[in-house]
């Protein structure tokens, strides 16, 4: 199957629009013969270059320890963002995959990235929960998870334009920023590894 992508490369961040229906049909074999209805479905990943104000909300971490959401985001280092729910049976279990292989293959270069997952299901996604997803993916300790109250999940996913009323109807998204006040890169769609980690080092050398 053909890989056709499309990158626009700019000093702010870049735009690019990838076609990866491979992907998508990886994604469709992953969980073929589960019964959850939160099913991914084949379909291109598109990229865009968007401008987000990350609210200051209060958000509890996999550690138990509450932190500032605008603090955890601008703490110097570039940041890629997914959100989550830890009894997804398919489309998070995904994402979380990626993003444990990206950490992989950062290297020693991943203790400068600072990986973020925020929980869409915070009611039952408790920070021992959270520990125990975040194990289950090989998390290093730049990846951190976070769970907090349901008013607080939901400012945030409709911050970054990812809310959509009801934890089923979830559809992936990955964002990435280098630096705080920074454009973000939005990528719809079933990102591969190394494809996060080519836009990475894009938008590390735009910089």
């Amino acid at each position: 199957m053909k890989l056709r992508a499309r990158h626009i490369a700019g000093v702010a961040l870049m735009a690019s629009a990838l076609v990866l229906t491979s992907v998508g049909a990886r994604a469709d074999e992953a969980v073929d013969g589960m019964h959850d209805s939160h099913q991914p479905r084949a379909a291109a990943v598109t990229a865009s270059s968007v401008q987000y104000v990350t609210p200051d909300l209060t958000l509890t971490r996999q550690d138990g320890k509450q932190v500032s959401l605008l603090k955890e985001m601008d703490d110097g280092r570039p940041v890629v963002l997914n959100f989550i729910f830890t009894t997804c049976g398919s489309i998070c279990p995904l994402m979380s995959q990626v993003f444990g292989q990206f950490q992989h293959k950062l290297g020693p270069d991943g203790a400068h990235v600072h990986l973020m997952s925020i929980s869409i299901d915070p009611e039952e996604d408790t920070p021992p929960r959270l520990r125990e997803y975040a194990q289950r993916f090989g998390a290093g300790p730049g990846w951190q998870h976070y769970t907090g109250t349901l008013a607080a999940s939901q400012a945030a996913q409709r911050a970054f334009g990812v809310y959509r009323g009801d934890k089923m109807s979830h559809a992936p998204v990955t964002l990435l920023r280098m630096a705080p006040g920074q454009r973000w890169l939005r990528l719809e769609g079933f990102v591969t590894p190394d494809e996060l980690l080519q836009n990475y080092r894009q938008l590390l050398a735009a910089k």
